[in-house]
């Protein structure tokens, strides 16, 4: 078995529909079985519900039939892929299994997506050709979100299966995947959840607060923003003290099963209901206020809710200006009094757990690391952790003489990082960097290929980042055969920085503004007529002048995750930086020959500008128009530069030229302005917008028609992005503009005034 085309997915629950709807994302169609119809199509219909979507389009939702094990089962051979998914109950799994073996083909794959029983206990009693094809497959919820998947083999499993599930698992479904040994928890739940056991006996000892430990434990030492019990509400404190009782129970040693035992406060809560966010309260509680709501916390020693209580830790205070994680764990882990007590406290039996269980859990050093970047939003993992400290300041810290042997070579139980991810931080390593300033760095990625990394905070374009452009631009066609304009960030850039034009505005700097947009402008259709293909990588966050960047490639090459719109109507702009152009040109392509009306398609760009519409996903792009039909998409975010460069050398070697005349774009005119104007009009009247948001609507309306010209013609792009540059600089003249500007820099939310 090389590839998955079909698949079946067996239980309907929260985790079942998911990894149906990822398969679907990933263009397979899935058929999802339940005890019967109903019940599977009920569990379709609730996770087509949860936000954050687990479908990247409402489309692929079309790629998931349902049925009932009562009537479908023999549908079963038609699926290459079948992963059983029901309630975590051996018997139930077993039951299940030998009807699969009846219908399965044979040499189709069967999975479970078990979070811990054995997966040679489940298939006890199935054939040697079944238990061939058969592993775990977990993933983390949300399937969708969540990278980490891993596949645990039995020693029953041929290896080219277990490569198979692998390659499609990574470059199909865009996960990052583990091996795992056949152990309780395998991989991250066993660390992740000693971690929190941890955590839960620090609070249970009176000494720290629920506060104080989710204070130090998020991102002050590279963890998720819910830090300890606002993950474990998100959770659910049921499903915490299932898996940590099942864990008790099947490990062997004594000291482990009582570390993993649930404390009694996990289980009064569970009593009482409270698990959590689904029911309302867990650590936390939300309640609703006369002018909103409020949190409030647990009182562990009374189990009585109180106000929330700031965490006056100094010493972390101190180091908030500090941007290197390494850093700051590394200060948190040394400082004297409460701060370091608990950062010690709650990193380091957990370290030394890890070093002494990893033998027995793991294939390397590198998939535990790796197991808890992608499962537990870790940005340093146990072992990284470990080279951060220092071996003996955790020792020392845990009053242990003698490390676990697996410590005493660290770097040789490492192993080399795959060739093709990551690559730009790769290349940064081995090579130095062309160029660079404050904003962006120019990198040679090698094989000819030269990349633009933009690193600024959010990667917020301003006059660094613009030079960077064209630099690049000028240095690739000098010396190299394409360029790549991308990064390692979470955002590809969330767009102009509205700071720095917020400041010109207000002292009325008109010719500065009018040089800056100028200047962007020039540097982004550089893109288009640099003399080597350029190819733009977006991932996540991809707005305003982010998303302009990535309209003037001659390919972009999206990650599965991006964000990606024109979003300055809502700070009062419209976009200039040829984004507004582009998006005409793009809808006017599509109207057919002989056709005289181009109102509809000039409509979708209006839209698209005027709601500030932004993609759920890349596919989602592509329904917009904001991505070509013949851009790609990688599912892998760490493969996403290397997809890029192999696009850029591919253009290059096909004996690319840069178009040097594009054709005029259509316009329609007075008409079309007429009617985008009546639409505004009317929604103005309707009290659907704003005074505000029709002047915006107005001026998007004049660009989109073409200016004043009395009847439809073809302009020259140069003449688009004048009319852009002017509506731009006018309503940067206009107070309104300022204010929302100044609100989004204050709140980061939208001012509708």
């Amino acid at each position: 078995m090389t590839q998955f085309r079909s698949a079946a997915v067996l239980g309907a629950g929260t985790m079942g529909a998911q990894i149906a709807a990822h398969l679907a994302n990933a263009g397979v169609p899935v058929l999802l079985l339940d005890l019967d119809a109903r019940t599977a199509a009920a569990g379709l219909e609730r996770a087509r519900a949860l936000k954050p979507d687990p479908f990247f389009t409402r489309g692929a939702a079309r790629l998931v039939a349902t049925g009932g094990f009562d009537a479908d089962l023999p549908r079963l051979a038609e699926c290459d892929w079948i992963v059983e998914a029901v309630v975590e109950r051996l018997d139930a799994k077993r039951e299940l299994l030998a009807q699969v073996e009846a219908h399965r083909r044979a040499d189709a794959v069967v999975s479970s997506n078990t979070s811990g029983i054995p997966l040679g206990l489940i298939a006890e009693g199935r054939s040697p050709e079944f238990r061939r094809h058969w592993l775990g497959t977990h993933f983390f919820n949300p399937p969708r979100y969540l990278a980490l998947l891993e596949l645990i083999p039995t020693a029953d499993t041929d290896p080219a299966v277990t490569d198979a599930v692998g390659r499609f698992a990574d470059r199909d479904l865009g996960k990052g995947v583990v091996i795992a040994r056949d152990t309780p928890g395998f991989i991250a739940n066993r660390i992740g959840l000693y971690a929190a056991a941890q955590a839960l006996e620090l609070l249970t000892s009176g000494r720290f607060t629920v506060e104080e430990i989710d204070a130090l434990t998020g991102p002050a030492i590279g963890r998720p923003r819910s830090a300890t019990f606002r993950t474990m509400d998100i959770a659910g404190l049921d499903i915490l003290a299932h898996v940590a009782r099942d864990l008790s129970e099947r490990l062997d040693g004594e000291d482990e099963r009582r570390t993993f035992r649930p404390p009694e406060l996990v289980e009064q809560l569970v009593e009482r209901g409270w698990t959590g966010q689904k029911a309302g309260q867990g650590f936390y509680r939300r309640e609703r206020t006369p002018d909103g709501s409020r949190i409030l916390t647990l009182d562990p020693a009374t189990l009585d809710y109180r106000e929330r209580q700031p965490a006056r830790l100094p010493a972390l205070d101190a180091l908030q200006g500090v941007e290197d994680v390494r850093e700051r764990v590394r200060a948190l882990f040394r400082a004297d009094g409460r701060v370091g007590e608990l950062t010690r406290a709650a990193l380091g039996r957990t370290l030394l757990y890890a070093a002494a269980v990893t033998p027995a859990i793991a294939d390397s050093v590198d998939d535990v690391d790796r197991a808890m970047r992608w499962g537990f939003g870790w940005e340093l993992g146990p072992f990284e952790l470990w080279e951060t400290l220092g071996v003996d300041a955790v020792l020392e810290a845990c009053e242990v003489a003698e490390p676990p042997p697996l410590l005493r070579d660290l770097a040789a139980a490492r192993g080399e990082p795959p060739p093709d991810r990551w690559i730009l931080s790769r290349a940064k390593a081995e090579r130095p960097v062309v160029h660079q300033n404050a904003g962006a760095s120019l990198v040679d990625l090698g094989d000819g290929v030269l990349a633009v990394e933009f690193h600024s905070k959010l990667n917020a374009i301003g006059g660094d980042t613009v030079e960077m452009l064209r630099l690049g631009v000028q240095e690739a066609e000098q010396n190299y055969e394409a360029l790549v304009v991308g990064n390692d960030a979470a955002a590809f850039s969330a767009g102009a920085n509205l700071m720095l034009i917020l400041l010109e505005a207000e002292e009325q700097n008109w010719e500065e503004i009018d040089l800056m947009v100028r200047t962007f402008q020039g540097a982004v259709t550089g893109l288009l007529d640099a003399d080597v293909p350029v190819v733009v990588a977006p991932a996540g966050l991809t707005l305003g002048g982010g998303c302009e960047i990535a309209l003037h490639g001659d390919l972009v090459q999206a990650a599965a995750e991006t964000y990606m719109g024109q979003v300055e109507v809502g700070v009062g702009l419209v976009p200039a930086g040829g984004g507004t152009k582009a998006l005409l040109a793009r809808a006017m392509a599509y109207m057919p020959r002989g056709a005289r009306d181009p109102l509809p398609l000039v409509q979708q760009a209006f839209e698209l500008i005027g709601f500030a519409r932004v993609s759920t996903s890349a596919a989602d792009a592509k329904l917009l128009g904001l991505l070509r039909p013949g851009d790609g998409i990688t599912m892998n975010r760490e493969r996403l530069l290397a997809d890029a460069k192999a696009g850029a050398l591919q253009i290059a070697r096909n004996g690319y030229r840069a178009p040097r005349a594009r054709p005029p774009i259509p316009v329609g005119g007075e008409g079309v302005r007429a009617s985008l104007e009546l639409g505004v009009h009317l929604a103005w009247r309707g009290g659907r917008i704003s005074d505000h948001d029709a002047l915006i609507g107005r001026k998007l309306a004049n660009i989109l028609a073409g200016g004043a010209l009395p009847h439809p013609a073809a302009v020259s792009e140069q003449y688009l992005l004048d009319l852009e540059r002017e509506a731009f600089l006018s309503l940067c003249g206009e107070a309104r503009t300022r204010e929302r500007m100044a609100h989004t820099l204050k709140t980061g939310k939208t001012l509708r005034n």
